[in-house]
Protein backbone atom coordinates (compact mmCIF):
# COMPACT_ATOMS: atom_id res chain seq x y z
CA UNK A 1 0.00 0.00 0.00
CA UNK A 2 1.00 3.42 -0.56
CA UNK A 3 0.96 4.86 2.79
CA UNK A 4 2.55 1.46 4.29
CA UNK A 5 5.99 1.76 5.48
CA UNK A 6 8.63 -0.75 6.05
CA UNK A 7 10.06 -0.76 9.64
CA UNK A 8 12.83 -0.58 8.09
CA UNK A 9 12.46 2.51 6.90
CA UNK A 10 11.72 4.13 10.03
CA UNK A 11 14.69 4.66 11.30
CA UNK A 12 17.26 6.83 13.63
CA UNK A 13 15.74 10.30 13.52
CA UNK A 14 12.52 9.56 12.10
CA UNK A 15 11.67 6.83 14.33
CA UNK A 16 13.26 8.87 17.50
CA UNK A 17 11.03 12.02 15.92
CA UNK A 18 7.80 10.10 15.67
CA UNK A 19 7.56 8.05 18.84
CA UNK A 20 7.38 11.28 21.50
CA UNK A 21 3.72 11.58 19.79
CA UNK A 22 1.44 11.26 22.41
CA UNK A 23 -0.64 8.30 22.45
CA UNK A 24 -4.45 9.07 21.94
CA UNK A 25 -6.78 8.08 24.80
CA UNK A 26 -8.70 4.63 24.71
CA UNK A 27 -11.94 6.34 23.74
CA UNK A 28 -10.23 8.58 21.08
CA UNK A 29 -10.95 7.73 17.74
CA UNK A 30 -7.56 9.61 16.07
CA UNK A 31 -6.00 7.44 13.55
CA UNK A 32 -2.57 6.69 14.44
CA UNK A 33 -0.10 6.47 11.02
CA UNK A 34 1.61 3.06 10.57
CA UNK A 35 4.85 5.05 10.22
CA UNK A 36 4.74 5.62 13.94
CA UNK A 37 4.66 2.56 14.93
CA UNK A 38 7.49 0.41 16.03
CA UNK A 39 7.87 -3.07 14.65
CA UNK A 40 6.98 -4.72 17.75
CA UNK A 41 3.13 -3.05 17.97
CA UNK A 42 2.50 -3.70 14.13
CA UNK A 43 3.74 -7.37 15.05
CA UNK A 44 1.17 -7.56 18.14
CA UNK A 45 -1.63 -5.56 16.11
CA UNK A 46 -1.59 -8.26 13.70
CA UNK A 47 -0.91 -11.08 15.79
CA UNK A 48 -3.54 -10.35 18.06
CA UNK A 49 -6.40 -9.88 15.13
CA UNK A 50 -5.18 -13.23 13.97
CA UNK A 51 -5.65 -15.07 16.59
CA UNK A 52 -9.19 -13.33 16.62
CA UNK A 53 -9.22 -15.00 13.21
CA UNK A 54 -8.32 -18.26 13.64
CA UNK A 55 -10.93 -19.18 16.81
CA UNK A 56 -13.37 -17.88 14.35
CA UNK A 57 -12.65 -20.18 11.47
CA UNK A 58 -11.29 -23.17 14.26
CA UNK A 59 -14.91 -23.30 14.81
CA UNK A 60 -16.87 -23.57 11.71
CA UNK A 61 -15.34 -27.45 11.92
CA UNK A 62 -14.64 -28.00 15.75
CA UNK A 63 -18.13 -29.18 15.93
CA UNK A 64 -17.46 -32.18 12.83
CA UNK A 65 -16.70 -34.61 14.96
CA UNK A 66 -18.13 -34.27 17.85
CA UNK A 67 -22.02 -33.72 16.53
CA UNK A 68 -23.19 -37.37 17.76
CA UNK A 69 -22.06 -36.25 21.59
CA UNK A 70 -23.60 -32.83 21.26
CA UNK A 71 -26.60 -34.89 19.98
CA UNK A 72 -26.99 -37.32 22.74
CA UNK A 73 -26.09 -34.14 25.36
CA UNK A 74 -29.09 -32.18 24.18
CA UNK A 75 -31.51 -34.96 23.18
CA UNK A 76 -31.50 -34.33 19.66
CA UNK A 77 -31.94 -36.73 16.79
CA UNK A 78 -29.17 -36.51 14.01
CA UNK A 79 -31.10 -34.08 11.87
CA UNK A 80 -31.73 -31.28 13.71
CA UNK A 81 -27.85 -31.85 14.93
CA UNK A 82 -26.78 -31.25 12.21
CA UNK A 83 -27.98 -27.70 11.99
CA UNK A 84 -25.08 -26.88 15.27
CA UNK A 85 -22.49 -26.14 11.80
CA UNK A 86 -24.94 -25.47 9.20
CA UNK A 87 -26.33 -22.77 11.55
CA UNK A 88 -22.93 -21.86 12.22
CA UNK A 89 -21.93 -21.76 8.35
CA UNK A 90 -25.16 -19.68 6.86
CA UNK A 91 -24.16 -16.52 9.39
CA UNK A 92 -21.05 -16.36 8.57
CA UNK A 93 -21.17 -16.51 4.74
CA UNK A 94 -23.35 -14.30 5.04
CA UNK A 95 -21.55 -11.26 7.02
CA UNK A 96 -18.05 -11.93 5.36
CA UNK A 97 -19.23 -10.00 2.14
CA UNK A 98 -20.89 -6.92 4.35
CA UNK A 99 -17.82 -6.99 6.92
CA UNK A 100 -16.21 -4.43 4.45
CA UNK A 101 -18.77 -1.69 4.79
CA UNK A 102 -19.32 -2.10 8.52
CA UNK A 103 -15.54 -1.54 9.08
CA UNK A 104 -16.36 1.67 7.24
CA UNK A 105 -19.25 2.33 9.48
CA UNK A 106 -17.52 1.51 12.95
CA UNK A 107 -13.91 1.29 11.95
CA UNK A 108 -11.66 -2.01 11.82
CA UNK A 109 -11.14 -1.32 15.46
CA UNK A 110 -14.26 -1.34 17.02
CA UNK A 111 -15.88 -4.01 14.65
CA UNK A 112 -13.16 -6.15 15.43
CA UNK A 113 -13.72 -5.85 19.50
CA UNK A 114 -17.37 -5.74 19.05
CA UNK A 115 -17.26 -8.93 17.21
CA UNK A 116 -15.02 -10.65 19.29
CA UNK A 117 -17.01 -9.93 22.72
CA UNK A 118 -20.04 -11.41 21.10
CA UNK A 119 -18.58 -13.99 19.92
CA UNK A 120 -16.59 -14.96 23.34
CA UNK A 121 -20.29 -14.30 24.64
CA UNK A 122 -22.11 -16.27 21.98
CA UNK A 123 -19.47 -19.22 22.70
CA UNK A 124 -20.80 -18.95 26.74
CA UNK A 125 -24.39 -19.71 25.50
CA UNK A 126 -23.02 -22.67 23.09
CA UNK A 127 -21.80 -24.10 26.37
CA UNK A 128 -24.77 -23.42 28.34
CA UNK A 129 -27.56 -24.69 25.83
CA UNK A 130 -30.16 -25.88 27.35
CA UNK A 131 -31.94 -27.73 24.41
CA UNK A 132 -30.93 -27.84 20.26
CA UNK A 133 -33.03 -24.83 19.25
CA UNK A 134 -31.29 -22.56 21.99
CA UNK A 135 -27.93 -24.26 20.64
CA UNK A 136 -28.68 -23.80 17.15
CA UNK A 137 -29.77 -19.93 17.69
CA UNK A 138 -26.25 -19.55 19.63
CA UNK A 139 -24.09 -21.09 16.72
CA UNK A 140 -25.93 -18.85 14.42
CA UNK A 141 -24.63 -15.80 16.21
CA UNK A 142 -21.23 -16.81 16.69
CA UNK A 143 -21.15 -17.46 13.26
CA UNK A 144 -22.57 -13.53 12.45
CA UNK A 145 -19.95 -12.20 14.81
CA UNK A 146 -16.90 -14.77 14.25
CA UNK A 147 -17.08 -14.36 10.51
CA UNK A 148 -17.14 -10.62 10.71
CA UNK A 149 -13.14 -10.38 11.97
CA UNK A 150 -12.14 -12.86 9.17
CA UNK A 151 -12.11 -10.34 6.29
CA UNK A 152 -10.40 -7.31 8.35
CA UNK A 153 -7.26 -9.49 9.45
CA UNK A 154 -6.53 -9.44 4.75
CA UNK A 155 -6.87 -5.20 5.01
CA UNK A 156 -4.89 -4.37 8.15
CA UNK A 157 -1.93 -6.76 6.63
CA UNK A 158 -1.56 -4.67 3.89
CA UNK A 159 -1.69 -1.37 5.75
CA UNK A 160 0.74 -2.29 8.16
CA UNK A 161 3.52 -4.15 5.96
CA UNK A 162 4.93 -4.01 3.07
CA UNK A 163 7.78 -5.75 0.64
CA UNK A 164 9.32 -8.81 2.68
CA UNK A 165 6.95 -8.26 5.90
CA UNK A 166 4.10 -8.14 3.67
CA UNK A 167 5.10 -11.47 2.68
CA UNK A 168 5.59 -12.78 5.94
CA UNK A 169 2.11 -11.55 7.00
CA UNK A 170 0.75 -13.25 4.08
CA UNK A 171 1.68 -16.32 4.79
CA UNK A 172 0.57 -16.06 8.10
CA UNK A 173 -2.80 -15.64 7.00
CA UNK A 174 -2.94 -17.92 4.24
CA UNK A 175 -1.60 -20.23 7.14
CA UNK A 176 -4.18 -19.61 8.92
CA UNK A 177 -6.83 -19.44 7.02
CA UNK A 178 -6.33 -23.21 5.49
CA UNK A 179 -5.12 -24.87 8.86
CA UNK A 180 -7.43 -23.88 11.41
CA UNK A 181 -10.53 -25.86 9.36
CA UNK A 182 -7.84 -28.40 9.03
CA UNK A 183 -7.60 -28.89 12.92
CA UNK A 184 -11.02 -28.27 13.55
CA UNK A 185 -11.79 -31.91 13.85
CA UNK A 186 -8.77 -32.78 15.42
CA UNK A 187 -9.01 -30.23 17.98
CA UNK A 188 -12.54 -30.70 18.73
CA UNK A 189 -12.17 -34.85 18.89
CA UNK A 190 -9.44 -34.32 21.15
CA UNK A 191 -11.37 -32.11 23.52
CA UNK A 192 -14.89 -33.89 23.14
CA UNK A 193 -12.83 -37.12 24.47
CA UNK A 194 -10.54 -35.86 27.55
CA UNK A 195 -13.41 -33.93 28.61
CA UNK A 196 -17.30 -32.91 27.17
CA UNK A 197 -18.43 -31.14 24.04
CA UNK A 198 -19.29 -28.11 26.15
CA UNK A 199 -15.41 -27.72 26.45
CA UNK A 200 -15.82 -27.00 22.50
CA UNK A 201 -16.58 -23.46 23.45
CA UNK A 202 -14.83 -22.53 26.59
CA UNK A 203 -11.67 -22.85 24.91
CA UNK A 204 -13.00 -19.43 23.17
CA UNK A 205 -13.44 -17.32 26.46
CA UNK A 206 -9.83 -16.94 27.01
CA UNK A 207 -8.75 -15.37 23.84
CA UNK A 208 -11.97 -14.27 22.65
CA UNK A 209 -11.01 -11.66 25.61
CA UNK A 210 -7.53 -10.91 24.85
CA UNK A 211 -8.54 -10.13 21.77
CA UNK A 212 -11.88 -7.71 22.60
CA UNK A 213 -9.05 -6.12 24.91
CA UNK A 214 -5.98 -6.00 23.09
CA UNK A 215 -7.31 -4.87 19.40
CA UNK A 216 -8.85 -1.38 20.35
CA UNK A 217 -5.99 -0.41 22.35
CA UNK A 218 -3.50 -1.34 19.21
CA UNK A 219 -5.23 -1.05 15.84
CA UNK A 220 -6.16 1.95 14.81
CA UNK A 221 -5.90 2.09 10.88
CA UNK A 222 -9.17 4.15 10.53
CA UNK A 223 -11.87 6.56 12.08
CA UNK A 224 -15.48 5.59 12.26
CA UNK A 225 -18.21 7.37 9.81
CA UNK A 226 -21.41 6.74 10.72
CA UNK A 227 -22.31 8.96 8.19
CA UNK A 228 -22.32 5.96 5.25
CA UNK A 229 -25.42 4.24 8.11
CA UNK A 230 -27.84 7.26 5.74
CA UNK A 231 -28.27 6.96 2.26
CA UNK A 232 -26.74 3.19 2.85
CA UNK A 233 -28.34 0.27 0.14
CA UNK A 234 -30.22 -1.49 2.80
CA UNK A 235 -32.33 -3.32 -0.04
CA UNK A 236 -28.89 -4.61 -1.48
CA UNK A 237 -28.29 -6.14 2.21
CA UNK A 238 -31.35 -7.71 2.41
CA UNK A 239 -30.83 -9.19 -0.90
CA UNK A 240 -27.52 -10.59 0.07
CA UNK A 241 -27.93 -12.15 3.28
CA UNK A 242 -31.30 -13.80 1.35
CA UNK A 243 -29.48 -15.04 -1.61
CA UNK A 244 -26.33 -16.28 0.50
CA UNK A 245 -28.46 -17.99 3.40
CA UNK A 246 -30.46 -19.79 1.01
CA UNK A 247 -27.41 -20.69 -1.21
CA UNK A 248 -25.95 -21.79 1.96
CA UNK A 249 -29.09 -24.48 2.95
CA UNK A 250 -29.13 -25.41 -0.56
CA UNK A 251 -25.73 -26.77 -0.54
CA UNK A 252 -26.20 -27.97 2.65
CA UNK A 253 -29.32 -29.82 3.02
CA UNK A 254 -29.48 -30.75 -0.74
CA UNK A 255 -27.54 -34.10 -0.45
CA UNK A 256 -29.33 -35.10 2.36
CA UNK A 257 -32.68 -34.58 0.86
CA UNK A 258 -32.09 -35.33 -2.81
CA UNK A 259 -32.02 -31.84 -3.96
CA UNK A 260 -34.58 -30.97 -6.45
CA UNK A 261 -36.62 -33.94 -5.00
CA UNK A 262 -37.68 -31.94 -2.38
CA UNK A 263 -39.80 -29.14 -2.65
CA UNK A 264 -38.20 -26.94 0.14
CA UNK A 265 -34.79 -27.19 -1.97
CA UNK A 266 -36.46 -26.08 -4.92
CA UNK A 267 -37.92 -22.99 -3.36
CA UNK A 268 -34.57 -22.08 -1.47
CA UNK A 269 -32.79 -22.66 -4.92
CA UNK A 270 -35.20 -20.20 -7.02
CA UNK A 271 -35.05 -17.67 -4.41
CA UNK A 272 -31.00 -18.36 -4.30
CA UNK A 273 -31.07 -17.96 -7.89
CA UNK A 274 -33.57 -14.79 -8.51
CA UNK A 275 -32.47 -12.69 -5.28
CA UNK A 276 -28.70 -13.06 -6.78
CA UNK A 277 -29.36 -11.58 -9.82
CA UNK A 278 -31.13 -9.09 -8.39
CA UNK A 279 -28.29 -8.02 -6.14
CA UNK A 280 -25.34 -8.35 -8.73
CA UNK A 281 -27.58 -6.56 -10.89
CA UNK A 282 -28.11 -3.47 -8.10
CA UNK A 283 -24.79 -3.60 -6.70
CA UNK A 284 -23.10 -2.82 -10.56
CA UNK A 285 -25.99 0.16 -10.79
CA UNK A 286 -25.03 1.71 -7.17
CA UNK A 287 -23.22 4.18 -6.55
CA UNK A 288 -22.01 3.13 -3.45
CA UNK A 289 -22.72 -0.73 -3.31
CA UNK A 290 -21.61 -2.91 -0.08
CA UNK A 291 -19.71 -5.10 -2.21
CA UNK A 292 -17.58 -3.94 -4.63
CA UNK A 293 -18.11 -6.59 -7.67
CA UNK A 294 -16.50 -4.09 -10.21
CA UNK A 295 -13.00 -5.31 -8.74
CA UNK A 296 -13.61 -8.39 -10.55
CA UNK A 297 -12.76 -6.15 -13.52
CA UNK A 298 -8.84 -6.03 -12.19
CA UNK A 299 -7.94 -9.57 -14.15
CA UNK A 300 -5.55 -10.69 -10.98
CA UNK A 301 -8.10 -9.88 -8.45
CA UNK A 302 -10.74 -11.81 -10.68
CA UNK A 303 -8.36 -14.41 -11.00
CA UNK A 304 -7.72 -14.42 -6.92
CA UNK A 305 -11.55 -15.40 -6.59
CA UNK A 306 -11.10 -17.91 -8.98
CA UNK A 307 -8.27 -19.54 -7.14
CA UNK A 308 -9.75 -18.90 -3.55
CA UNK A 309 -12.61 -20.33 -4.99
CA UNK A 310 -10.54 -23.52 -5.74
CA UNK A 311 -8.81 -23.73 -2.99
CA UNK A 312 -11.80 -23.26 -0.94
CA UNK A 313 -13.02 -26.63 -2.31
CA UNK A 314 -9.97 -28.70 -1.89
CA UNK A 315 -9.44 -27.54 1.92
CA UNK A 316 -13.55 -28.43 3.17
CA UNK A 317 -13.60 -31.30 0.65
CA UNK A 318 -10.96 -33.24 2.10
CA UNK A 319 -11.48 -31.99 5.85
CA UNK A 320 -15.01 -33.43 5.19
CA UNK A 321 -14.38 -36.71 3.11
CA UNK A 322 -10.70 -38.17 5.34
CA UNK A 323 -12.73 -37.51 8.57
CA UNK A 324 -16.06 -39.23 7.50
CA UNK A 325 -13.99 -42.61 5.40
CA UNK A 326 -12.56 -42.75 8.61
CA UNK A 327 -15.68 -42.81 10.34
CA UNK A 328 -17.85 -44.58 8.15
CA UNK A 329 -15.60 -47.27 6.84
CA UNK A 330 -12.98 -47.35 9.68
CA UNK A 331 -15.43 -47.45 12.06
CA UNK A 332 -13.15 -44.76 13.99
CA UNK A 333 -14.02 -42.46 17.41
CA UNK A 334 -13.49 -38.73 17.34
CA UNK A 335 -10.20 -38.91 18.89
CA UNK A 336 -9.01 -41.44 16.45
CA UNK A 337 -9.88 -39.36 13.46
CA UNK A 338 -8.56 -36.31 14.97
CA UNK A 339 -5.01 -37.95 15.41
CA UNK A 340 -5.41 -39.27 11.90
CA UNK A 341 -5.39 -36.29 10.33
CA UNK A 342 -3.18 -34.34 12.75
CA UNK A 343 -0.10 -34.57 10.24
CA UNK A 344 -1.92 -32.12 7.37
CA UNK A 345 -1.49 -29.70 10.20
CA UNK A 346 1.84 -30.93 10.79
CA UNK A 347 3.56 -30.29 7.55
CA UNK A 348 1.48 -27.36 6.42
CA UNK A 349 3.26 -25.41 9.77
CA UNK A 350 6.23 -27.06 8.73
CA UNK A 351 6.14 -25.30 5.15
CA UNK A 352 5.21 -21.61 6.80
CA UNK A 353 9.35 -21.31 6.54
CA UNK A 354 9.85 -22.72 3.14
CA UNK A 355 7.01 -20.85 1.56
CA UNK A 356 8.82 -17.28 3.39
CA UNK A 357 12.28 -18.86 1.65
CA UNK A 358 10.74 -19.04 -1.70
CA UNK A 359 8.37 -16.10 -1.77
CA UNK A 360 11.22 -13.34 -1.14
CA UNK A 361 13.70 -15.55 -4.02
CA UNK A 362 10.59 -16.20 -6.65
CA UNK A 363 8.00 -15.21 -8.57
CA UNK A 364 4.37 -15.81 -6.64
CA UNK A 365 3.11 -17.45 -9.56
CA UNK A 366 5.65 -20.01 -9.74
CA UNK A 367 5.24 -21.12 -6.14
CA UNK A 368 1.22 -21.20 -6.36
CA UNK A 369 1.50 -23.60 -9.52
CA UNK A 370 3.99 -25.63 -7.38
CA UNK A 371 1.14 -25.52 -4.71
CA UNK A 372 -1.53 -26.50 -7.19
CA UNK A 373 0.70 -29.01 -8.38
CA UNK A 374 1.18 -30.91 -4.34
CA UNK A 375 -1.90 -30.56 -4.29
CA UNK A 376 -3.52 -32.57 -7.28
CA UNK A 377 -0.63 -35.36 -6.43
CA UNK A 378 -2.20 -35.20 -2.70
CA UNK A 379 -5.28 -36.33 -4.18
CA UNK A 380 -3.69 -38.38 -7.00
CA UNK A 381 -2.39 -40.37 -3.98
CA UNK A 382 -5.56 -40.64 -2.30
CA UNK A 383 -7.34 -42.69 -4.79
CA UNK A 384 -5.85 -45.96 -4.76
CA UNK A 385 -7.72 -45.69 -0.93
CA UNK A 386 -8.75 -49.37 0.51
CA UNK A 387 -11.20 -50.15 3.19
CA UNK A 388 -8.03 -50.92 5.54
CA UNK A 389 -6.23 -47.53 5.10
CA UNK A 390 -5.45 -45.04 8.79
CA UNK A 391 -3.27 -43.23 9.49
CA UNK A 392 0.15 -44.37 8.33
CA UNK A 393 -1.82 -44.91 4.56
CA UNK A 394 -2.66 -41.47 4.89
CA UNK A 395 0.09 -40.27 5.87
CA UNK A 396 1.76 -39.05 2.41
CA UNK A 397 -0.69 -37.59 0.52
CA UNK A 398 -2.19 -35.86 3.65
CA UNK A 399 1.58 -34.34 3.72
CA UNK A 400 1.77 -33.06 0.16
CA UNK A 401 -2.53 -31.81 1.03
CA UNK A 402 -0.49 -29.63 4.11
CA UNK A 403 2.74 -28.66 1.84
CA UNK A 404 0.27 -27.62 -1.02
CA UNK A 405 -1.99 -25.80 1.06
CA UNK A 406 0.69 -23.37 2.57
CA UNK A 407 2.02 -22.72 -1.09
CA UNK A 408 -1.63 -22.57 -2.81
CA UNK A 409 -3.13 -19.67 0.20
CA UNK A 410 -0.55 -17.38 0.56
CA UNK A 411 0.19 -16.19 -2.81
CA UNK A 412 -3.52 -15.69 -3.93
CA UNK A 413 -3.79 -13.28 -1.05
CA UNK A 414 -1.44 -11.47 -2.21
CA UNK A 415 -1.57 -11.96 -5.90
CA UNK A 416 -5.51 -10.81 -5.58
CA UNK A 417 -5.49 -8.14 -3.04
CA UNK A 418 -1.85 -6.55 -3.87
CA UNK A 419 -3.16 -5.68 -7.04
CA UNK A 420 -5.99 -3.69 -5.92
CA UNK A 421 -5.75 0.06 -4.19
CA UNK A 422 -5.87 1.02 -0.30
CA UNK A 423 -9.48 2.23 -0.77
CA UNK A 424 -10.98 -0.78 -2.69
CA UNK A 425 -9.38 -3.25 -0.05
CA UNK A 426 -11.97 -3.35 2.23
CA UNK A 427 -15.02 -4.13 -0.30
CA UNK A 428 -13.05 -6.24 -2.33
CA UNK A 429 -11.61 -8.30 1.17
CA UNK A 430 -15.10 -9.70 1.85
CA UNK A 431 -15.82 -10.72 -1.20
CA UNK A 432 -12.25 -12.82 -1.94
CA UNK A 433 -13.19 -14.25 1.45
CA UNK A 434 -16.80 -15.08 0.45
CA UNK A 435 -15.47 -17.18 -2.46
CA UNK A 436 -12.99 -19.62 -0.05
CA UNK A 437 -16.14 -20.37 2.00
CA UNK A 438 -18.44 -20.53 -1.31
CA UNK A 439 -15.83 -23.08 -2.56
CA UNK A 440 -16.30 -25.07 0.48
CA UNK A 441 -19.35 -25.07 0.50
CA UNK A 442 -20.14 -26.13 -3.02
CA UNK A 443 -17.19 -28.94 -2.25
CA UNK A 444 -18.94 -30.42 0.34
CA UNK A 445 -22.14 -30.54 -1.30
CA UNK A 446 -20.77 -32.19 -4.45
CA UNK A 447 -18.61 -34.57 -2.14
CA UNK A 448 -21.90 -35.71 -0.57
CA UNK A 449 -23.85 -36.03 -3.66
CA UNK A 450 -21.19 -38.43 -5.50
CA UNK A 451 -21.24 -40.29 -1.98
CA UNK A 452 -24.97 -40.71 -2.64
CA UNK A 453 -24.90 -41.16 -6.15
CA UNK A 454 -21.90 -43.17 -7.03
CA UNK A 455 -22.12 -45.63 -3.87
CA UNK A 456 -25.14 -47.01 -5.09
CA UNK A 457 -23.43 -47.20 -8.65
CA UNK A 458 -20.40 -49.16 -7.66
CA UNK A 459 -22.70 -51.22 -4.81
CA UNK A 460 -25.03 -52.38 -8.08
CA UNK A 461 -21.80 -53.47 -9.92
CA UNK A 462 -20.56 -55.38 -7.62
CA UNK A 463 -23.30 -57.16 -6.55
CA UNK A 464 -23.59 -57.99 -10.21
CA UNK A 465 -20.60 -60.47 -10.12
CA UNK A 466 -21.95 -61.90 -6.39
CA UNK A 467 -23.92 -65.22 -7.72
CA UNK A 468 -23.25 -69.15 -7.64
CA UNK A 469 -21.10 -68.76 -10.53
CA UNK A 470 -18.46 -67.24 -8.30
CA UNK A 471 -16.33 -69.54 -7.53
CA UNK A 472 -13.93 -67.57 -5.31
CA UNK A 473 -17.21 -65.89 -3.72
CA UNK A 474 -18.73 -69.28 -2.48
CA UNK A 475 -14.93 -69.87 -0.80
CA UNK A 476 -15.15 -66.84 1.50
CA UNK A 477 -18.75 -67.20 2.13
CA UNK A 478 -17.51 -70.80 3.78
CA UNK A 479 -14.63 -69.63 5.83
CA UNK A 480 -17.17 -66.39 7.36
CA UNK A 481 -17.69 -68.45 10.60
CA UNK A 482 -21.41 -69.86 11.58
CA UNK A 483 -22.01 -70.07 7.39
CA UNK A 484 -23.76 -72.80 5.42
CA UNK A 485 -21.15 -74.71 3.28
CA UNK A 486 -22.30 -73.22 -0.31
CA UNK A 487 -23.76 -69.85 -1.48
CA UNK A 488 -26.94 -71.58 -2.46
CA UNK A 489 -27.28 -72.58 1.44
CA UNK A 490 -26.38 -69.09 2.84
CA UNK A 491 -28.13 -67.83 6.06
CA UNK A 492 -29.67 -64.42 5.85
CA UNK A 493 -26.82 -63.72 8.59
CA UNK A 494 -24.15 -64.45 6.27
CA UNK A 495 -25.99 -62.63 3.14
CA UNK A 496 -26.11 -59.75 5.77
CA UNK A 497 -22.83 -60.07 5.98
CA UNK A 498 -22.00 -59.94 2.06
CA UNK A 499 -24.10 -56.87 1.94
CA UNK A 500 -21.74 -54.64 4.65
CA UNK A 501 -18.70 -56.13 2.88
CA UNK A 502 -19.95 -55.34 -0.98
CA UNK A 503 -21.20 -51.59 0.63
CA UNK A 504 -18.35 -51.17 2.39
CA UNK A 505 -15.90 -51.99 -0.60
CA UNK A 506 -18.61 -49.48 -2.86
CA UNK A 507 -18.23 -46.66 -0.40
CA UNK A 508 -14.35 -47.04 -0.72
CA UNK A 509 -14.40 -46.92 -4.32
CA UNK A 510 -16.66 -43.66 -4.02
CA UNK A 511 -14.17 -42.05 -1.39
CA UNK A 512 -11.50 -42.61 -4.42
CA UNK A 513 -14.19 -40.97 -7.05
CA UNK A 514 -14.26 -37.94 -4.56
CA UNK A 515 -10.32 -37.42 -4.31
CA UNK A 516 -10.34 -37.48 -8.08
CA UNK A 517 -13.01 -34.81 -9.13
CA UNK A 518 -10.73 -32.71 -6.28
CA UNK A 519 -7.95 -32.96 -7.98
CA UNK A 520 -9.49 -31.98 -11.21
CA UNK A 521 -10.40 -28.67 -9.98
CA UNK A 522 -6.48 -28.10 -9.27
CA UNK A 523 -5.63 -29.32 -12.59
CA UNK A 524 -8.18 -26.78 -14.63
CA UNK A 525 -6.84 -23.84 -11.72
CA UNK A 526 -3.82 -24.66 -13.51
CA UNK A 527 -4.41 -23.35 -16.53
CA UNK A 528 -5.28 -19.67 -15.35
CA UNK A 529 -1.94 -19.03 -13.60
CA UNK A 530 -0.23 -17.83 -17.00
CA UNK A 531 -2.76 -15.13 -16.69
CA UNK A 532 -2.12 -13.70 -13.57
CA UNK A 533 -0.55 -10.38 -13.28
CA UNK A 534 3.06 -10.40 -10.94
CA UNK A 535 2.00 -8.21 -8.08
CA UNK A 536 5.37 -6.04 -6.99
CA UNK A 537 5.00 -4.84 -3.69
CA UNK A 538 4.85 -1.15 -3.44
CA UNK A 539 8.12 0.05 -2.07
CA UNK A 540 7.63 1.66 1.59
CA UNK A 541 8.32 5.86 1.37
CA UNK A 542 11.35 7.50 2.04
CA UNK A 543 11.40 9.18 5.25
CA UNK A 544 11.63 12.81 3.95
CA UNK A 545 7.70 11.74 2.28
CA UNK A 546 6.58 12.09 5.87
Amino acid sequence: MSGAVAPAAVSGATASSARPRARPSFWSSEVIPVDQLTTREKVLAFATMCLGMFIALLDIQIVSASLRDIGGGLSAGADDTTWVQTAYLIAEIIVIPLSGWLASVFSTRWLFSISALGFTLTSLLCALAWNIQSMIAFRALQGFLGGSMIPMVFTTAFMYFSGKQRVVAASTIGAIASLAPTLGPVVGGWITDLLSWPWLFYINLVPGLVVTVVVPLMVRVDKPDLSLLRGADYLSMVLLAVFLGCLEYTLEEGPRWNWFGDATIVATAWIAGLTGIAFIARSLSAARPIVDLRALKERSFALGCLFSFVTGIGIFATIYLTPLFLGRVRGYGALDIGLAVFSTGVFQVMSIPLYAFLASRFDLRWILTAGLVLFAVSMWDFAPITHDWGARELLLPQALRGMGQQLCVPPVVTLALGALPPARLKLASGLFNLMRNLGGAIGIAACATILNDRTNLHFLRLAEHLDARNAGLDGLMASVPGASAGFGEASTATLRQLWSLTYREALTMTFSDAFLIVMACFLVALIFVPMLRKVTPPPAPSADAH
